[in-house]
């Protein structure tokens, strides 16, 4: 452990000169064969598979969160070790979804990325589980068991994972917000609008998807508010009563998304539709923002360190759709113009 984070934010400030930004972006786009974008994005290694060029960017960017988790102290360490439960929230995702499709086990083995062993799942026995209610005996014990066992009582005869996978998202983001609260100081003050910013684009994405996709009720989705951020209970209560997406997407303005989509020429701004996706691009968009303004304010402190882990998560979120884009052939300019951030966004995940 270096224990000094002078010295680990000026190596990060070396790292962030060489991710694969900018003018950087626009040099991969030109690449035509997955080999040779492999050989610019991955450590060591000619890959010729876009799922395993995806699955080896996850996985090192895991690691890095993990390493760097490794090399702080205290309040910052916690934070940055929960960082690393977010991968686990990925695989108890795949998991859920295998156990209701009735997928095999060997067919999700090669979804799921290995974890340090804080994080570490009986991957076999949940994947085996009869019932979500199953499933949630076997998940180790903490936040996201508990808020994933309110959802497996209250959607017993539930199919889909949506609310599954939201009340996994819930209990990471419920943590996540708890650690930043433990800081404390200059750098929480820094850390904590990254941290809010993300939670804010699941209470956007919920009301996107959830209410105007799926057609939830309003009823179902209010239980999966995360209290403490820019979009209060009251608040996205309302999102969820309003009549159409732009109507409550506009009051997630300055708090989830700096705009919203253009409207269509030749439509009044009520009929102007928008998709979940441009939303979710647009609070991408943002989250890079805040992520830039926090890597400069702080310099040479804790919050470089998350701003810095932030870039990476954006950064493989372009890289994976780089490689798709490759994959499938896409012209280059096409390739660029989905690419965070961006004019006419496309969702992205990490």
């Amino acid at each position: 452990m270096t224990n000094n984070l002078d010295f680990l934010a000026a190596r990060l400030h070396g790292r962030r000169a060489r991710m694969a930004l900018g003018t950087r972006l626009d040099a991969l786009c030109q690449l035509r064969d997955l080999p040779r974008l492999s050989s610019e994005i991955v450590t060591g290694a000619e890959i010729d598979s876009a799922a395993a060029i995806q699955r080896r960017l996850v996985q090192e960017l895991a690691q890095d969160v993990d390493r760097l988790a490794g090399d702080l102290a205290r309040a910052g360490a916690d934070l940055l070790r929960w960082m690393v439960a977010r991968f686990q929230v990925e695989n108890l995702k795949v998991l859920v979804r295998g156990v209701l499709a009735g997928d095999r086990q060997q067919s999700l083995a090669s979804h799921l990325l290995p974890m340090p062993r804080e994080f570490a799942l009986d991957t076999g026995a949940l994947a085996s589980a009869k019932s979500m209610d199953e499933f949630q005996t076997l998940m180790p014990h903490g936040p996201l068991q508990k808020r994933f066992g309110q959802a497996a009582r209250s959607h017993r005869d539930e199919k889909r994972p949506f609310f599954f996978e939201a009340a996994l998202d819930q209990g990471y983001f419920e943590e996540l917000l708890a650690r930043t609260d433990a800081l404390g100081g200059e750098e929480g003050e820094l850390v904590k609008p990254l941290v809010l910013q993300e939670i804010d684009a699941f209470h956007l994405m919920l009301v996107a998807r959830g209410r105007f996709i799926h057609r939830l009720d309003a009823t179902a989705l209010a239980p999966l508010h995360v209290p403490g951020t820019g979009i209060p209970r009251g608040r996205f209560a309302a999102m969820l009563a309003d009549v159409d997406l732009r109507a409550a997407a506009s009051r997630a303005l300055g708090r989830a998304v700096d705009s919203l989509p253009s409207v269509p020429e030749g439509q009044s701004e009520t009929a102007g539709a928008m998709a979940p996706a441009e939303l979710e691009a647009l609070a991408w968009s943002r989250f890079v923002r805040l992520a830039h303004g926090a890597f400069r304010r702080s310099h040479m402190g804790l919050a470089a360190v998350v701003a810095w882990v932030a870039l990476r998560r954006v950064e493989v979120a372009n890289l994976i759709t780089l490689s798709e884009g490759v994959r499938t052939k896409l012209p280059a300019q096409r390739m660029r113009a989905r690419l965070i951030p961006r004019s006419k966004p496309e969702a992205a995940h990490v």
